[in-house]
């Protein structure tokens, strides 16, 4: 049996599971950001957090490379957890991974892009600013959204994957240098145009975990992601299924939510107390009994 042929067969014995499974997958911690989107809207759910973080980061490979890890990385875990809906919450690989995902997974499949089209629909001053990587800065996806969506207006585009592993570092213990994040928000407003920037779109989903930072040091613009509209997405998909409505009864049982990781790392109990920090014991969802089990490693092939 192939491992596409596997794949869904598998997926095809999932569909009496009490409650849906859904694997929100990226190469580092950034999907956090989306899991807490998708959990305060959708709490009828066992949630899967993949980290590739032996692949980590992917916004400095190449196109190739992100195709070839992804689809490897994926197709194991969607062979293993067996989800429901796999969201892939990272926008470097969201531009490049989906059309190839698709052709091989029979579940739904949510992909990432930067809130071009929100941001351009709220900037009064028509000038607003993508933060990102330099793989979702330089695509060509994001100059076509920028074309579709914002045609009219000024986009000042800086990439850093410097920041990307910063934030990573602070999830995993280490102080954020305010003077560094104030020295990224200044390469925002030192562009040409920059004094003009009314909104930021945070283009990478590591970037909203630090939100309340870039929010103290620039109040006056408004900072977006696309977490919230993910969610939605999500939750639309679970309903249209019927799958949220058939597991509706079992809300108040206990779920156990699981972190995968891609290969041990020896700041794991650091990463699930996080976890379990910002997703489930701060005030998203402290009436729930859900819980989030020790990290595992997944085996690929």
């Amino acid at each position: 049996m192939t491992l596409h042929r596997k794949v869904k067969h598998l997926q095809a014995q999932t569909s009496s599971s009490k409650k849906p499974r859904v694997l929100v997958f990226d190469s580092g911690v950034g999907g956090l950001s989306i899991c807490r989107e998708i959990i305060t809207r959708t709490e009828a759910i066992e949630l899967h957090y993949l980290s590739d973080n032996a692949a980590f980061p992917y916004g400095e490979k190449t196109t190739e490379q992100l195709i070839d890890r992804a689809n490897r990385v994926l197709l194991s875990a969607c062979e293993q957890i067996q989800p429901d809906i796999v969201v892939i919450a990272c926008n470097t690989a969201s531009t490049v991974v989906l059309p190839s995902l698709r052709t091989q997974l029979s579940i739904p499949i949510v992909g990432v892009v930067p809130a071009i089209k929100s941001a351009a629909s709220i900037s009064k001053s028509k000038t607003f600013a993508l933060l990102a990587t330099p793989g979702t800065v330089e695509r060509d996806y994001t100059q076509q959204l920028i074309n579709e969506h914002a045609a009219n207006h000024q986009v000042i585009r800086v990439g850093s994957s410097q920041l990307v592993k910063h934030i990573e570092a602070h999830i995993h213990g280490q102080a954020i240098d305010s003077d560094y994040l104030s020295s990224v928000v200044a390469q925002l407003s030192h562009q040409v145009g920059g004094n003009n920037i009314d909104t930021v779109v945070l283009g990478c989903t590591h970037f909203p975990l630090i939100s309340e930072y870039f929010k103290a040091i620039k109040p006056n613009w408004q900072w977006i992601d696309s977490g919230a509209a993910i969610a939605e997405r999500v939750n639309h998909l679970l309903s249209e299924s019927g799958l949220i409505e058939n597991s509706a009864k079992t809300v108040s049982a206990n779920t156990n939510h699981q972190l995968w990781l891609t290969q041990a790392s020896s700041q794991q109990a650091t990463l699930d107390s996080y976890m379990a920090s910002y997703l489930i014991n701060d005030k998203l969802n402290n009436t729930s009994n859900a819980t989030f089990g020790a990290s595992r490693i997944l085996a690929i092939d």
